[in-house]
């Protein structure tokens, strides 16, 4: 057997990216491999080369697949995630009701469930053996929990409001814990007593003791940095600052306030180096464990900073993604952990298998990227429109993947909205301001603006044969006609949890405890109720903006999924168009995914 060089290498890291980023596919559905996993590995892999012809012709990227890996190997998305801590191969992720998840690290898989606390918890921190978890909450109570028995050894009780913040000693001898009460409780781990509380003016959002010194801690309370020893006595004065870690050695400081990132010497104060992410806030800072990188989290991206240099500069920029980041930490020196109120934990590559260079020149402006709100395929047509929170429409051509036309339109914010080209006319309607606006761009003119106050709009759509707007609410849906803005019909219920299922020419089904469906398509005569199913609804978990779910196709008659969008695309889905042969998808990113599935395959 002969083996070039370099190839081991590069089979080796495909086919642990490919294993990371399709994990929940393979090891749920096996099956699955071939439709929901092998399609979407980017062309730039040995994996396509190797099995292309075993890939199953039934499912295509046709838009949107990737150049290459991207620097995210992994995305786990789990509800009410407040906190995220990490100890070699295991990850402590706190939630709203109070459980802490335990992950593997490596996997993203779910090892236990610890419960204890009665509400949210806000704060999670190892020993450093990584034997013992120490979690504060909402209930105002500070616990101490077994690893490997997943028990609590002890409950801490003294706050009087919520526990925000808290930190174990070098030496496993003392806890401190900074709570909404505006103090520092240190508590003895083996009597359980409290034996010194600090008071602060203002509410202490985070403290951490030197990992090398037990008697060195520091605390953040109103955008200060302080630093105290374990008997409540200041060290020096403080300085600004809304975040800080310890380098792994203790030697070093890195503190973010504004956006300002400092790193200095942790026993003489002495300023080591001073970043700048201009125009950007920084949230969260911490030193790789080898403490040559600085990663900092700033709104929803974060940035890596190399800090061994004369000139620290950036090196990686991490964008994925879609809410602001809770949580920050290193996993090794090369892999970095994120949680975000986007109800995904995601697990980053730093270095070699990120080939994607640095973004630089930040310039004044936090990195934003407009929002695709609304796509539209039409298949017979061979295109799919789309458009954007900028107000920006598009149309692509699917068989080449390339933008034929692009227009500015005044929809600008715009909640929700829909698109289509209905008798060689492209029309769009969106809500915004309880205001429904359908827009002419060839003409570049309204339509129809029309005032719809005091209930929460579900979805915004124009009928399958373009001939009608449908409005959907909580409690109604009503109906345009899309050329003279005349009422064509109106639906009333009182269902609650409804949303929109699907639409076919002039019927719409929608979806609260059982699926509903009407036919508005008898002019002069009221909607028509009808009792069966569409036979063409793509049954969608909940893939609105807020909710972050799961894009499958579901066997009507028999319930079994027979495709899932991979997990990597979970947290970035907004809209998704479903037409029986193509399946367009809109991304947070700015960017399609266009889908074409075989007849055969959905038999």
């Amino acid at each position: 057997m002969v083996f070039q060089v370099g190839v081991t290498s590069k089979w080796t890291n495909d086919s642990q990216r490919f294993l990371l980023e399709h994990f929940d596919t393979i090891s749920n559905s096996p099956s699955h491999i071939y439709h929901s996993a092998l399609p979407f590995v980017p062309p730039s892999s040995w994996l396509q080369d190797c099995y292309s012809a075993g890939l199953s012709p039934k499912v295509k990227v046709v838009k949107g697949l990737p150049a290459g890996w991207g620097r995210c190997s992994r995305t786990v998305m789990l509800d009410s995630i407040t906190q995220t801590l990490s100890y070699h191969n295991t990850i402590a992720i706190g939630s709203e009701p109070g459980d802490i998840i335990i992950l593997n690290a490596i996997t993203g898989s779910q090892a236990t469930v610890l419960s204890g606390h009665i509400h949210q918890v806000n704060c999670l921190t190892f020993s450093p053996d990584g034997t013992l978890l120490v979690s504060g909450s909402h209930d105002k109570t500070v616990k101490l929990w077994d690893i490997q028995t997943g028990g609590v050894v002890k409950t801490f009780s003294g706050h009087t409001r919520e526990v925000w913040c808290v930190s174990i000693s070098a030496d496993c001898i003392t806890i401190a814990s900074g709570s909404e009460d505006r103090t520092i409780h240190l508590w003895d781990i083996q009597t359980g007593e409290c034996h010194c509380i600090i008071q602060q003016q203002h509410v202490v959002f985070y403290i951490s003791f030197s990992p090398t010194d037990p008697q060195h801690l520091i605390s953040i309370s109103d955008s200060k940095l302080w630093q105290w020893d374990t008997n409540g006595h200041q060290i020096r004065p403080p300085c600004d600052g809304s975040h800080i870690a310890f380098s792994s050695d203790g030697n070093q400081i890195v503190s973010c306030y504004k956006a300002v990132v400092t790193v200095q010497n942790s026993n003489s104060g002495a300023i080591v180096a001073r970043l700048w992410l201009s125009g950007i806030y920084a949230y969260q800072c911490y030193f790789s464990p080898n403490g040559r990188l600085i990663a900092i989290a700033a709104g929803r991206v974060i940035y890596i900073w190399d800090i061994t240099t004369s000139d620290p500069h950036i090196v990686q920029t991490l964008i994925g993604h879609t809410d602001y980041i809770h949580s920050l930490t290193f996993s090794s020196p090369s892999s970095l952990i994120s949680v975000s109120q986007d109800k995904s934990v995601k697990f980053w590559q730093i270095g070699a298998l990120s080939a994607s260079p640095p973004m630089t020149g930040l310039g004044s402006t936090p990195i934003t990227l407009p929002l695709i709100s609304s796509i539209s395929l039409q298949a017979k047509d061979g295109i799919a429109i789309s458009s954007g929170t900028d107000g920006v429409v598009k149309t692509w051509d699917i068989p080449t993947s390339l933008c034929k036309a692009s227009s500015q339109t005044p929809a600008k914010d715009y909640k929700l909205g829909d698109i289509k080209l209905t008798n060689s006319r492209l029309v769009f309607v969106w809500y915004r301001d309880e205001e429904v606006s359908i827009w002419d761009p060839e003409k570049e003119k309204f339509l129809l603006q029309t005032y719809i106050a005091g209930l929460k709009l579900l979805d915004l759509r124009i009928s399958g044969d373009g001939s009608k707007i449908f409005y959907i609410n909580e409690r109604f849906i009503q109906t345009w006609d899309i050329w003279t803005g005349e009422v064509m019909g109106r639906v009333e219920w009182s269902f609650a949890g409804t949303k929109f299922l699907a639409m076919e020419g002039p019927r719409v089904w929608i979806r609260s405890n059982r699926i509903k469906g009407w036919d508005f398509g008898i002019p002069g005569s009221p909607p028509l109720g009808l009792s069966t199913i569409s036979p063409n609804i793509l049954y969608l978990n909940d893939t609105k903006l807020w909710d972050n779910s799961l894009c499958r196709i579901q066997d009507t008659v028999t319930g079994k999924v027979v495709f899932q969008l991979p997990v990597i695309f979970q947290s970035h889905i907004v809209e998704v168009q479903w037409n029986g042969q193509y399946l367009a998808v809109s991304l947070r990113s700015e960017k399609e995914l266009i889908l074409e599935f075989h007849p055969a395959f959905l038999q």
